[in-house]
């Protein structure tokens, strides 16, 4: 005989009591953010007793790392689709759109983290749960197409990657830019919009970001800040023994468009 359903879960079609238990507690830290979030708080709003969580959980830093993972995949897939299919509209456009969507997203999830910042075991057990390390080097996938199921678990850097590393394939970026470099400098200005209001205001303060910004971050990515970079080769030199600060400085003086001629590198 199979075990009766929780009053909670019936006519949930079949949602079972683990996933209910997360998804509680992702709309919980929506709401109100995860810093004195306690089990009894997610317990009272999911209508279960305190130690129900026991049975499906470690502890309570296990429910909160799978509830911030399911928060963050709810944001990327409720949202409006933040890249087009590669070869659709144009390339500065799209990566405006981009830009414009990834700020609206790292509104909604910045706060969250902000709040769970002193909660090491937190942060820790997400981290394995996206990855680990490997997160960090969205490039090392080679820019493989992922399936839509697997869409709203792929972070900015991945998912701007691969659209990148495809518009390459198709003739649209030149054939030498770095990829992995343009989309680092694009993601890393959508964090230092937010981050730093997120962190230095008080909770629920409104977020402005310079009017125009995603437009001009996205044609200076592509056609770049080097004098003559628009219609000028620089001159080659090998890229062995310089780091990322170098491979970024080149990213940005040079662009990432095919007009700008990127296949010629200058030594920064």
């Amino acid at each position: 005989m199979s075990p009766r359903t929780p009053a909670v879960l019936r006519g949930s079609g079949g949602q079972n009591l683990r996933d209910h238990l997360i998804a509680t507690a992702a709309s919980l830290i929506d709401q109100r953010g995860s810093a004195d979030l306690a089990v009894r708080d997610i317990a009272r709003e999911a209508r279960v007793a305190d130690g129900v969580l026991y049975n499906y959980f470690e502890d309570k830093e296990d429910l909160l790392a799978h509830a911030l993972l399911a928060h963050v995949g709810n944001v990327m897939t409720s949202g409006p689709q933040l890249l087009p299919p590669p070869g659709e509209g144009n390339v500065t456009e799209n990566l405006r759109l981009f830009i414009d969507g990834g700020i609206a997203v790292l509104e909604r999830v910045t706060p969250a983290f902000a709040s769970v910042l002193s909660q090491r075991k937190v942060l820790l057990r997400f981290h394995a749960m996206v990855g680990g390390d490997a997160s960090f080097n969205p490039a090392a996938g080679g820019g493989k197409e992922h399936s839509a199921a697997h869409e709203g678990a792929r972070g900015l850097p991945d998912l701007l990657v691969t659209y990148l590393g495809a518009e390459q394939r198709l003739g649209r970026l030149d054939e030498a830019a770095d990829i992995a470099a343009a989309a680092a400098l694009i993601v890393g200005a959508i964090h230092g919009e937010i981050l730093p209001r997120v962190l230095f205001n008080p909770p629920g303060t409104p977020i402005t970001t310079p009017p125009g910004l995603a437009a001009r971050l996205a044609e200076t990515v592509l056609r770049g800040i080097a004098p003559g970079a628009r219609d000028t080769r620089l001159e080659r030199a090998s890229p062995s023994g310089h780091g990322p600060a170098t491979t970024l400085a080149r990213s940005a003086c040079t662009g990432a468009a095919r007009s700008a001629r990127f296949p010629v590198w200058v030594r920064l």
